[in-house]
């Protein structure tokens, strides 16, 4: 549900907010956060195959957690925006909005860098 959201918040640019306007926000940050869903789903199902140490190297943490939080709290705000509502709780969205998926996108790239470096030592 997050990719297809992210899919459809790219087909248009921001409309609020201070990179309102902007074309190449929301693509990028697709990119960043579908390309990692992906690797993510295909090393986990890899782990398995190697069992319990390296499916624990790949468990569920508090990384993940909290990336998908801010990945929630920031797709709500943009959805919220998408039409240009111009009332205060819009504006406030919409200001909320960009650094929150900013700090998504920075999460979503982390949690995949801690996962990959627990994950390495079965890569030979």
């Amino acid at each position: 549900m997050v990719a297809t959201v992210l899919v459809l918040l790219s087909t248009q640019p921001l409309a609020a907010g201070p990179l309102a306007g902007n074309a190449w926000v929301m693509p990028v940050v697709t990119l960043i956060i579908v390309g990692r869903e992906i690797t993510m789903s295909a090393l986990r199902e890899w782990a398995a195959t190697l069992g319990p140490a390296a499916r624990s190297a790949v468990a569920v943490n508090a990384w993940g957690k909290w990336k998908t939080a801010t990945q929630m709290v920031a797709l709500t705000c943009l959805l919220f925006t998408r039409d240009g509502a111009s009332t205060q709780l819009a504006a406030a969205a919409a200001s909320a909005a960009v650094p929150l998926l900013a700090i998504a996108s920075y999460l979503t790239a982390h949690s995949l860098v801690v996962y990959m470096a627990g994950v390495w030592k079965f890569m030979k």
